[in-house]
């Protein structure tokens, strides 16, 4: 921004999955050259961005609901003479863009989620009151190649590698929205891993619809070896995953890598076989199972995360007691779990057998107090123990500090020493369902 100029407010309100999270940080890329500065409230912005996710129930529902509650802001705006442009923006923008434009006239951008490096001219456009409203093409390849250079936010950060799927999972709207399967070059990708290194990033997560599905002129795992090898990076992670795609290569990376942190998000959805066959996920039970156990057996402590639907059409009692029988035998560290809903366009929309919603309810309740008792025993069992934890910030009180463990879990320590982007060893003191405590230990040299 050049001197003198005066900041123009950007709001962006991101829902959904990380890939959104990583969208939105290059969407501020994106238009900071323009003058655009984040601000804490819609009220105060000059540009709103709803990044929307069309995974979960309801979703369009939800965006004309935030859509009316814009409309009064812009409004009032107006009323003193200022300005407000909304773009709906995400897999939302995508599957809905020409209902959006006709039902909501306030909005004056629709974004899908490979146009938006198309922003800066499709603001000008609509300062102008010239040219179409919507923007949702599937140019994964462009999009990437045109995003400026990135600017890093703290000592951990996203890094998209592949977008799209061509699993077809029989629920999922990401084929429909997000398109067929990319993955960035190598190269492109590792440039942009050392432009964060370089700037401080300790710890990069890869993300992809399908991450583990690159295919970008090198292996997924060569791509985890190549950055492991650039100098500042310490720690690597990737979700999310596809059982399909945990090649031998993959699983005994986890075994030789060490800076492949030893937790795993790899969605199972079901534990039944008959409900997976209809889910179309191309794996059983006992495929997921041995994934698990060939991955335990390069790396005894890794820690596992799942997804699971519930009340998927045609899911009977036993179907979910297989999927009860399938979190006892695993186990968990975490897990997100959901009530199916139908998701319009996909063939799980049109099959017959959808479960009464008490019934999917009283099952989702049963299967979270199984996984939390899970999660709350994971994190007891860390009691005692030293791990390392990455300093990302300060805590709650004056005088603490807060990072992640290499199994994710956010850690509570007093500190008044350490510094962000450090990895300090911290013995844990307590563990409760969603967090860890601590205090530093103090390694004095060995007397000689």
């Amino acid at each position: 921004m050049s001197e003198g100029r005066t900041p123009k407010g950007l709001f962006i309100e991101t829902y959904g999955c990380q890939m959104n999270v990583y969208d939105s940080e290059r969407m501020r890329d994106v238009l900071a050259p323009l003058g655009y500065a984040p601000v804490d409230k819609p009220d105060d912005a000059d540009l709103v961005v709803l990044n929307t996710c069309h995974i979960r129930e309801k979703a369009t529902e939800k965006v004309y609901s935030e859509i009316g509650r814009l409309r009064a802001h812009k409004e009032r705006r107006a009323g003193e003479g200022k300005g407000m442009t909304i773009a709906i923006a995400g897999c939302v923008a995508q599957a809905e863009g020409e209902e959006i434009i006709r039902r909501a006239p306030e909005v004056d951008l629709v974004v899908g989620p490979q146009a938006y490096h198309k922003l800066p001219e499709l603001i000008a456009r609509a300062a102008r009151k010239t040219g179409e409203r919507l923007a949702a093409d599937f140019t994964a390849q462009e999009r990437f190649d045109a995003l400026p250079a990135r600017a890093a936010d703290g000592v951990t950060a996203f890094l998209s590698i592949q977008e799209g799927c061509d699993k077809f999972c029989t629920f999922c709207v990401v084929p429909y929205t997000r398109g067929a399967e990319y993955s960035r070059p190598l190269a492109d990708v590792m440039t942009e891993a050392r432009s964060l290194a370089e700037q401080g990033v300790r710890e990069i997560t890869l993300l992809g619809q399908n991450v583990n599905a690159y295919h970008g002129d090198a292996s997924f795992a060569d791509l985890v070896r190549a950055l492991a090898r650039i100098d500042g990076l310490e720690r690597l992670r990737y979700m999310t995953s596809h059982p399909v795609e945990m090649t031998d290569d993959l699983i005994g990376l986890h075994g030789d890598e060490p800076k492949l942190m030893p937790f795993l998000h790899l969605p199972v959805q079901s534990g039944s076989d008959r409900i997976l066959k209809a889910m179309n996920r191309k794996h059983d039970g006992a495929f997921f199972r041995d994934i698990i156990a060939r991955l335990r057996r390069v790396r005894p402590d890794i820690a596992l995360s799942t997804d699971f639907i519930v009340g998927f059409p045609g899911e009977r009692e036993q179907d979910f007691e297989d999927t009860m029988q399938l979190v006892r035998d695993i186990g968990f560290a975490s897990a997100y779990s959901f009530k199916y809903s139908p998701r319009p366009g996909t063939p799980a929309a049109a099959m017959m057998g959808h479960v009464d919603e008490a019934v999917q309810n009283e099952r989702l309740q049963r299967l979270q107090k199984l996984l939390f008792e899970q999660q709350r025993a994971f994190n007891e069992s860390q009691v005692g123990a030293v791990l390392p934890v990455l300093v990302s910030g300060n805590g709650r009180r004056p005088g603490q500090k807060y990072g992640r463990s290499p199994y994710l879990q956010a850690v509570h320590f007093d500190d008044t020493q350490a510094r962000d982007g450090d990895i300090v060893p911290v013995r844990i003191l307590a563990g409760t369902q969603n967090a860890l405590a601590g205090a530093r230990v103090v390694l004095t040299p060995e007397v000689a």
